[in-house]
């Protein structure tokens, strides 16, 4: 049982390590599984055993980052608003090639449907409850400005749109924040 286990958790690192090196060279739209698995040196079948298409793929690596920062999130609760948005940046920085690949990519609604949802459920945390309880659709005005202005700044910083330090961009995020929660 471990045996096989062992395969599939190779053919998987396999497949995505392919294609998280095929995404810095080239624009998502262009990859094909085709591609992927001549690269990746395995069958056709063996893709498809694991993955239902290049979306599929996406998703879960996608999905996977998702959950690194949710941990993140989780362990920055005893931090500033500030401090933990500079952790949070972090990570994209660690992280810059697959997210500017994302951002650039115009085949990756997926990836920023599901950020800004997790971008808005963790401003949603730090929001006054008291201040939206009778009043939903101001919250969700609110947490949709929010989280794209989040976004935004963070796909120009990843883009090298913006000049500054990951420190000083993430900081300055955290400032803004902070004036409006």
């Amino acid at each position: 049982m471990n045996k096989i286990d062992r395969r599939i958790v190779k053919s998987q690192q396999a497949i995505q390590s392919t294609f998280l090196h095929m995404l810095e060279d080239e624009e998502f739209d262009e990859i094909t599984v085709k591609h992927i698995t001549e690269r990746a040196n395995i069958g056709r079948k063996t893709f498809y055993l694991h993955y239902v298409d290049k979306y599929d793929l996406l998703d879960t690596i996608v999905d996977d980052h998702l959950a690194q920062l949710r941990e993140i999130c989780d362990q920055k609760q005893d931090k500033g608003l500030i401090e933990g948005t500079v952790i949070w940046f972090a990570y994209f920085e660690q992280h810059k090639s697959f997210f500017a690949s994302l951002f650039k990519s115009k085949g990756t609604s997926s990836f920023r449907k599901k950020f800004l949802s997790f971008t808005m459920g963790e401003i949603d945390k730090k929001l006054n409850a008291d201040e939206y309880s009778h009043h939903n659709a101001d919250k969700q005005i609110t947490l949709k400005f929010l989280g794209m202005a989040v976004i935004g700044v963070l796909e120009s910083y990843v883009l090298e749109e913006v000049d500054g330090d990951i420190e000083a961009v993430a900081a300055q995020v955290g400032q803004l924040m902070q004036k409006h929660l």
